[in-house]
């Protein structure tokens, strides 16, 4: 990638026909987005995707063309450049950071489906409390997903607003809440057996003494209803992360991101400032540390 030493509108440029350029669902997705957004954002220094806290740089570079400051004092506003350099510092921790929490989101997606498939392998044969203890391993495998990746999507959280993310939580949930499962035996949903989600949390939890009543009087109904809600389950979670849906795209925007950075780091430092180094805290030192550890792996 050339650019002019003189010119940030030309980089700008450049930034903005490398996103045009890139298959559709890379453009659509939020982490291009998010990062066109600010590398055309006039180098300000309050454009953040997610990005920790960045101070300020107090030691000597060494690097030819550059002030000890890790300036290219040719450039007619190298403050701005710098403060540009300084995000796309940052946005690669970020990227790294997000790919690692969004492919242990797609592998424990991976694992609710096969739990929906074990529901879905009750037959009439099936005990009674053979089912009540498959229908309690779901509800928890289930609850632990949801706990494990509370804080990745709520607001301000490192996957806040990620398709993949926000798509798996509501359409798995709406599996749960879905009121047609059974219609045809008698049964409204899997909440006529007990399973029921909390509207503030989205936890699951599992009426035994209701599920047991359902079974008592109408075992044939709860039989039909859980193996419907497990298919549905199980395919649900398989669609969302087969190839080429939500999980593949934007892990492969992340992918791409990532290496476009790493690849372009010394000529955009050379040409705009070494930019401040970023210092990670919270979930994003976290993430960002497991991704580097994968791939020492």
């Amino acid at each position: 990638m050339t650019i002019p030493p003189d010119s940030i509108t030309a980089f700008k440029a450049q930034a903005l026909s490398f996103v045009i350029n890139s298959s559709a669902s890379a453009r659509n997705d939020g982490a291009w987005d998010g990062l066109f957004q600010m590398l055309v954002a006039a180098g300000s220094s309050d454009a953040t995707l997610l990005t920790p806290s960045v101070g300020a740089s107090s030691s000597v570079v060494n690097v030819k063309g550059l002030s000890a400051t890790g300036r290219n004092t040719a450039l007619a506003d190298a403050d701005s450049a710098y403060r540009m350099m300084s995000t796309i510092n940052n946005m690669e921790i970020v990227f790294k950071a997000q790919y690692w929490e969004l492919s242990q989101m797609k592998a424990d997606v991976s694992q609710l489906q096969d739990a929906g498939k074990n529901l879905a392998g009750i037959s009439s044969s099936t005990g009674n409390d053979s089912t009540k203890l498959r229908l309690l391993g779901f509800v928890g495998q289930y609850n632990n997903w949801v706990r494990r990746f509370a804080p990745d999507t709520q607001q301000g959280g490192l996957l806040a607003g990620t398709q993949a993310a926000e798509a798996s939580q509501y359409e798995l949930e709406q599996n749960l809440k879905n009121r047609f499962f059974g219609a045809g035996d008698g049964v409204q949903g899997m909440g006529d057996l007990g399973l029921m989600i909390d509207p503030v949390t989205h936890l699951a939890s599992l009426d035994t003494a209701r599920l047991e009543s359902m079974q008592a009087s109408n075992r044939q109904g709860v039989v039909n209803t859980v193996q419907t809600f497990g298919e549905n389950f199980a395919k649900s979670a398989g669609l969302l992360v087969s190839d080429g849906n939500f999980f593949s795209k934007q892990l492969g925007n992340l992918d791409r991101g990532i290496h476009y950075i790493e690849d372009n780091t010394a000529a955009l430092q050379q040409e705009f400032g070494t930019g401040d180094a970023a210092h990670p805290g919270g979930q994003v030192a976290a993430a960002w540390a497991d991704y580097n550890r994968m791939k020492k792996t």
